[in-house]
């Protein structure tokens, strides 16, 4: 008994010895934290800042220094400081150490995307506040860590010199030193290109750093005085054509960190020489748009305002209505419509181009572009479909390509009553489109239902996710789409966009920007909606003369695609005040077409 007893004990001491030990330890540590709650308020402190709780921060500073900076200059002070230093992620490294007289140091990390990551750390001084203990004497030296006394943080950086551009094939589109663009904005230049002016559209211009993107381009390194993109291919590669920002992050005369600039390499794009110089001269001095891609989505070649220009795009809008109308089977091909000069919505007649009775299958509708078809067919899809499939084709969403304009329509909600609808479903209204976007459209349909995101960089061979697209419709509707397309070149209101030996699907549209009265008139292109305040006017009441045959009046739309069963080139060409579609803006795109299939056989 007396053995085991003893066994137990021998067992039980070095344990009670463990603990003891624990307890001690334990006790001197919460003597020390309880000696110096400096540590914990410092360690509270850097927490705050490394979250980004600036109120937080400012309410444990001293009195003092709260009436020196008021809460909202010092959390600005914090948030330029990061800025400056390229910041991108704040972390606290480790436990705070007392330093001396009195000074709790804290270790942290700065990471950043000019100077890697930074391993400083905050050192903090304390001040007495009668019955609330102590609080942290603030100083500039304090907006950012590794700061000392009388110390501010600076950034000396520069850009390197900025990448040549390329084309498709390899060849220079722009580099070398810049030129000035005349009649252009102060400061706004081009960079030297073989093609000439053939190039200025699409290749854009650079200048110095607009007030608006700023704030954005400082926090990635941009010096403020640096030149960079502003419009067509230098805005939208801007990031990749900057190359890395290199120089000194300063602590009043001292480095805390240093960066080489990194110049980027030539950037090959999309753009096809032949077909941009094809794009130009084809468009020649008239105002408007030329947009030539690949159904996948790369851009071959911009021409004028093929960006950035919103215009009602009139017909070419019933791609979109009529997906709509064969998704939810409200038609078919062979849907026969009674031969009619106009329909009737809301008490109003919004009369087919020129007066002219038309009607028939769906496919001879299309093809010759009957509004009395279509604004009714619109009003019995509906509103909230018609909206739904627009947007789809990327209608109200921004098309990916900075600067680039956004296509627009009202929500479903906004467009109310059937002449509202019809209007909208004929590419009036309050519909804005963008060649862009039109030519978006007809790419949509010629890759089989798949929406391809538009790019001025090459897609990688065999990238399916690259080439998936946003699913549209299905294939069924779009060959059904492609079918009526090849009909308006064949023989309806696109002839003359057809090129011999190859087969053409396109859509014409006239897009009527004013009328003779107050009320609905209906052009190759649609009616406006009489209710609304739009580019494209209002519509005509039974008896009222419409202005369509004006040339200056209308907007001519070609958008098409061939060859018609294997695709290579999608175009969209919008001419300003030019008369109607398939007299002038078809021959427009039928030439570039003609060039793009010649340069990629």
């Amino acid at each position: 008994m007396a053995d085991n007893r003893n066994q137990r004990l021998r067992r039980v001491r070095p344990v009670v010895a463990l603990a003891v030990m624990a307890f001690a330890a334990g006790a001197i540590f919460g003597a020390e934290h309880g000696s110096s709650p400096t540590l914990a308020l410092a360690e509270g402190f850097v927490g705050a800042w490394a979250r980004g709780e600036y109120l937080a921060m400012y309410q444990d500073i001293t009195p003092a220094s709260q009436r020196a900076i008021s809460a909202g200059e010092f959390a600005q002070a914090y948030e330029q400081a990061l800025t400056t230093a390229t910041a991108t992620h704040l972390s606290v490294a480790g436990r705070p150490r007392a330093e001396p007289q009195g000074a709790v140091a804290v270790p942290v990390r700065v990471h950043t995307r000019l100077f890697g990551t930074l391993s400083l750390q905050f050192t903090l001084s304390f001040g007495g506040v009668a019955g609330e203990g102590e609080r942290i004497e603030w100083s500039r030296s304090l907006e950012f860590p590794g700061l000392r006394h009388g110390e501010l943080l600076i950034r000396d950086t520069t850009l390197p010199e900025r990448a040549a551009l390329l084309a498709r094939d390899g060849s220079v589109l722009a580099e070398a030193a810049p030129a000035a663009v005349p009649g252009g904005q102060a400061g706004e230049v081009t960079r030297n290109s073989p093609l000439g002016s053939l190039a200025d559209a699409v290749l854009g211009t650079v200048g110095p750093v607009p007030a608006a993107r700023r704030q954005m381009l400082a926090r990635e390194g941009v010096p403020g005085d640096a030149i960079v993109g502003l419009s067509g291919l230098e805005l939208a590669l801007d990031a990749r054509l900057r190359g890395n920002p290199g120089g000194a992050l300063l602590a009043g005369a001292r480095v805390l960190a240093y960066a080489r600039p990194q110049p980027a390499p030539p950037l090959r794009t999309t753009v096809s020489p032949a077909v941009q110089r094809a794009a130009v001269t084809a468009l020649g001095g008239q105002l408007g748009g030329v947009v030539a891609m690949r159904p996948n989505g790369e851009i071959l070649a911009v021409a004028g305002i093929g960006l950035d220009a919103l215009q009602p795009p009139g017909s070419t809008f019933k791609m979109v209505t009529t997906t709509g109308v064969l998704s939810a089977r409200i038609a078919s091909v062979g849907t026969v419509f009674p031969y009619a000069t106009f329909a009737t919505l809301d008490g109003v007649r919004l009369n087919n181009a020129n007066g002219e009775e038309c009607g028939g299958s769906l496919e001879l509708a299309f093809a010759v572009s009957c509004n009395s078809v279509f604004s009714p067919l619109g009003v019995k899809l509906g509103a909230a479909r018609l909206v739904a499939t627009a947007e789809r084709f990327g209608f109200n969403h921004a098309p990916g390509i900075p600067g680039a304009a956004e296509s627009t329509l009202p929500p479903a909600s906004q467009i109310q009553g059937e002449l509202d609808v019809g209007s909208t479903a004929i590419g009036q209204g309050q519909v804005l489109a963008s060649p862009l976007e039109m030519a978006t459209v007809a790419a949509t349909i010629a890759e089989g239902g798949q929406r391809p995101q538009p790019t001025f960089l090459p897609l990688a061979a065999g990238d399916a996710s690259a080439r998936a697209g946003a699913p549209v419709t299905s294939s069924a509707v779009a060959h059904t789409m492609r079918r009526l397309m090849i009909a308006v070149v064949r023989e309806g209101t696109g002839t003359a966009g057809a090129i011999p030996g190859v087969t053409v699907a396109g859509k014409t549209g006239t897009a009527e920007l004013k009328t003779l009265c107050s009320s609905a008139a209906a052009g190759e292109g649609g009616s406006s909606n009489a209710h609304a305040s739009s580019p494209a006017g209002e519509a005509t009441h039974e008896g009222c003369g419409s202005s369509e045959s004006e040339a200056a009046n209308t907007d001519a739309w070609f958008a098409a695609f061939a060859p018609a069963l294997k695709p290579r080139i999608v175009v969209c060409v919008m001419l300003v005040k030019d008369g109607a579609g398939g007299a002038t803006a078809a021959p427009v795109a039928r030439e570039v077409m003609e060039a793009a299939l010649q340069a990629e056989r």
